[in-house]
C-alpha cells in the first residue's frame, strides 16, 4: 500500500481549465486488534480501534497508540505483533514460532498486538470506544475525567534548554523532511528534534494524532523511551496530543498552530513546555517558559 496515488484533475487557472496528473494521500481505514490472557488464562482477542490512516509505519502507529493510552507501559510487555501495510506489513516485532506469513498478508489494514500473558489489563480500558477519524482524533471518550493521563511523572527537570533562533528553524526544517507531503500537500507531520535543532526522526500521516502515535511507536520499539527532545507537530495542538507527549516524557512540545485550552492547562499542570503559533521570529509560550534559553 502506498502513500500516495495519481488522480486525474481538472485545474482551473484564468478562466481556463486542462486535465492534469495529481498526487494525492492515502487515507485507509486500519484496525488495531489486541490478543490478551483474561483472569481464566484464556485468550481472548478484541478490536480497540479502527483509525483512519495514510498506510506506512502501521506498526509504529499501533504500537504508539496502546502506549500513549496507558494500555501498555512498555516494549517488553508485547510477545508479537503482525499485518499492516507498507513495508513492514511482512514483519514482526517480535516473532515467535506460533506465527506465519499468512495472517499477515491477509489483510493489510489490521494489526494485531499479542501481548504476554503474564500482563494484567485494566478491562474497562479495552470497553470504551476508541474508534477514530483523521480529523478528530479520539472522539468517543466520554468525559474529560476519562482521557486524564495515567501513568506521567511531573517533568520537573529543566535540562533541555532551547534557545529561540534554533526554535525559529525547526518550522522549515520539518517542511523540507515531509516527503510525502511535498508530493501531496495533504499530510501531517510530528518530528523530534534536539535541542541544537537537529532532525533525529520524522512521521507523517492524514491524521495529526496518528502522526504523534507513528513517532512515540518508534520510540517504543526501539526502547528509548522516554523522550528528552523537542516533538514539534505541523498543526495544533489538542488536549490529547499534549497527552500522548507527556506519556512519552516529552518535555517540549511546538507546533505551527494554536493550542486549545485544555491543552494548555494540562501542559501547565504536568510541566511541559508548550509552544504554539511559531512561524518565523514570532512564537508564544503557554507553559514552561524556563526551557526557553536567551543565551545566544
Amino acid at each position: 500500500m502506498n502513500s500516495s496515488q495519481q488522480k486525474s484533475v481538472t485545474v482551473f487557472n484564468k478562466g481556463k481549465s486542462k486535465l492534469v496528473p495529481d498526487l494525492i494521500a492515502v487515507e485507509e481505514p486500519l484496525e488495531i486488534r489486541l490478543r490478551y490472557h483474561d483472569d481464566t488464562g484464556s485468550l481472548r482477542e478484541q478490536s480497540i480501534s479502527v483509525t483512519m490512516r495514510t498506510p506506512g509505519n502501521d506498526i509504529n502507529l499501533a504500537l504508539g497508540f496502546l502506549f500513549s493510552e496507558s494500555i501498555i507501559d512498555s516494549y517488553d510487555q508485547i510477545r508479537s505483533v503482525e499485518g499492516g501495510g507498507g513495508d513492514e506489513g511482512k514483519r514482526l516485532a517480535k516473532p515467535t514460532s506460533e506465527s506465519t506469513d499468512q495472517g499477515i498478508r491477509s489483510n493489510c489494514n489490521v494489526v494485531r498486538v499479542s501481548l504476554q500473558s503474564e500482563v494484567k489489563l485494566e478491562l474497562e480500558k479495552l470497553q470504551r470506544n476508541f474508534y477514530t477519524t483523521s480529523s478528530c482524533g479520539v472522539c468517543s471518550k466520554s468525559s474529560l475525567e476519562a482521557i486524564r493521563v495515567a501513568g506521567v511523572q511531573l517533568l520537573t527537570e529543566d535540562h533541555l534548554k532551547v534557545s529561540p533562533p534554533i526554535l525559529e528553524k525547526l518550522p522549515e526544517k520539518l517542511g523540507a523532511a515531509q516527503s510525502v507531503f511535498s508530493k501531496t500537500g495533504g499530510l501531517h507531520a510530528a518530528a523530534f528534534f534536539d535541542s541544537q535543532g537537529s532532525l533525529l526522526d520524522i512521521q507523517e500521516d492524514v491524521g495529526r494524532h496518528n502522526a504523534v502515535d507513528k513517532i512515540i511507536g518508534n520510540r517504543l520499539l526501539k526502547e528509548t523511551l522516554p523522550v528528552r527532545d523537542i516533538l514539534m507537530v505541523s498543526g495544533r495542538t489538542s488536549f490529547e496530543i499534549v497527552q500522548k507527549a507527556l506519556r512519552a516524557g516529552v518535555p517540549f512540545l511546538a507546533a505551527v498552530s494554536a493550542p486549545s485550552t485544555l491543552a494548555i492547562t494540562l501542559a501547565a499542570e504536568f510541566g511541559l513546555t508548550l509552544v504554539g503559533f511559531l512561524r518565523g521570529e514570532r512564537f508564544n509560550v503557554y507553559s514552561g517558559a524556563q526551557r526557553l534559553s536567551l543565551d545566544p
